[in-house]
This record gives structure tokens, C-alpha cells and sequence, in this order.
């Protein structure tokens, strides 16, 4: 058994005691949530920010030169914090963020690369190097993620690539499966 909060039509806010150690809240008859007898937050689904955005077209982009990832569709902003291919949660806490771009160059690829950049600066990168070239389509596609501290008000993040390709101008692909971006908070401050 446990000790039970209920909120009722009839009675209003009733409780129900025991020495088990568990609380659990209700509404009517049915546990909504029980609090866990360790210290730490108990979130709601409400008050956790996502989003998720991709790229929408092809984009030549600068050889050997950091260029942010323009993010043209929203599949989903939980909380309207994503704007202008930038996450800034209102909500500060721990945040899985995920990063994927798929480029291509015009057959002398060395070097790709994805960065999270976190106020503005490289915060954490994944890398291919070597012979690229002689992937398929030349064509590598680079995931980067990490989970980010937000203070709530003013950090962002932002999803950069790099590509070294001295045949042609490289460009990142769109689409839905190509080039996206998206986070969600795991754990409140």
C-alpha cells in the first residue's frame, strides 16, 4: 500500500496514510503519479522541451570553413524554443541534443565534421577523415551528440559542419533523413 493524495469531484482532497514510505497523487480513482522515496525532481511530461528541425534543401557551403546549418522545417518545438536554426529551452536543465548532416563533395573529400556550438562556440564534434572519396557518392553523413547543460534563459545551441574538399564546393543535403537537428530536457536543474 501506499499513502495517497486523491483529488475528487465529491470530497475534494483526500488522504489515505500507511508507513510504506510511497506517495502516490490522484485524480478520482486512478494514480497519476508516484513520487519516488530518493531525493531528486519529478517531472511531468508538460514541462519537458523538445524539438526537432531539418534541413530543407541542398546548400553549397565554403570548403574548410564552419557553416551553420540552416534548418528550414520544424517537425515538432514542444515549447516554442527553436527559431532561426537555434535551440534557446526557457526550461534550464540537462538536454540530449542530437546532430546528423549529410554532405558531399566532388571527389577529393579528407575531412568532414558536425559541432554542436553552444553560445556560439564549438561545444562538442564528431569528425570523418582520411580517404573519403571513396565512400559512395562521396558523400559522408556525420552524427554528433551530447547531453548539454541549459541555464534556462540565454544558452543556445546551433548545428555547424565542415567539409575539406579541394575538387569542387561542397554542399549538405536536406531532407528529413539528411541533415537534421533535435533535443529534448531528460533532467531539470
Amino acid at each position: 500500500m501506499a499513502s495517497i493524495i486523491t483529488a475528487t469531484n465529491s470530497n475534494g482532497l483526500t488522504h489515505v496514510a500507511d508507513n510504506s514510505g510511497v506517495l502516490q497523487l490522484a485524480s478520482g480513482t486512478g494514480n497519476l503519479v508516484t513520487v519516488p522515496s530518493v531525493t531528486g525532481t519529478a517531472m511531468v511530461s508538460g514541462n519537458m522541451p523538445a524539438f526537432s528541425a531539418y534541413a530543407t534543401g541542398t546548400t553549397s557551403i565554403s570548403n574548410s570553413t564552419w557553416t551553420k546549418i540552416t534548418l528550414g522545417t520544424e517537425e515538432f518545438d514542444t515549447n516554442s524554443n527553436f527559431a532561426s536554426s537555434r535551440f534557446t529551452p526557457t526550461v534550464s536543465g540537462y538536454y540530449q541534443i542530437n546532430g546528423d548532416v549529410y554532405m558531399a563533395g566532388g571527389g577529393a573529400l579528407t575531412q568532414a565534421g558536425v559541432s554542436i556550438y553552444k553560445n556560439g562556440t564549438a561545444y562538442k564534434t564528431a569528425a570523418a577523415s582520411g580517404t573519403l572519396a571513396s565512400l559512395p557518392f562521396n558523400a559522408p553523413q556525420v552524427c554528433v551528440s551530447s547531453v548539454v547543460y541549459f541555464n534556462g534563459s540565454t544558452d543556445y545551441v546551433e548545428l555547424y559542419c565542415f567539409i575539406n574538399d579541394n575538387a569542387a564546393s561542397p554542399i549538405y543535403v536536406g531532407g528529413i533523413a539528411n541533415t537534421w537537428f533535435n533535443g529534448v530536457l531528460v533532467r531539470a536543474a
